[in-house]
């Protein structure tokens, strides 16, 4: 769903997969991520962090990102971004 005020959407990550090649940051939105189903690699700031069904990530602006599935089965994440700016990527 993208407008004006909200960008969110449903990120299907299947096993070994990354959300991207590389880590990147937005440079004034900040981004919400939830795994709603099954267990990741939240990667904040080259930090690697257990990422357990239900975890919830708040990534602040700047801080670089990416997500890593290292499960045997795909793991689904909201994302949420309080804005649609899809030129506000770093």
């Amino acid at each position: 769903m993208r407008g004006p005020s909200i960008d969110w959407g449903v990120i299907l990550l299947n096993p070994g997969e990354s959300m991207a090649e590389k880590a990147h940051g937005h440079n004034f939105i900040d981004e919400t991520f939830y795994f709603v189903e099954g267990n990741g690699i939240m990667i904040i700031n080259d930090r690697e962090i257990e990422a357990s069904e239900g975890s919830i990530f708040l990534v602040e602006p700047k801080e670089m990102h990416n997500i890593r599935n290292k499960s045997d089965k795909a793991i689904k994440i909201i994302f949420i971004k309080g804005e649609y700016k899809p030129e506000d990527k770093i």
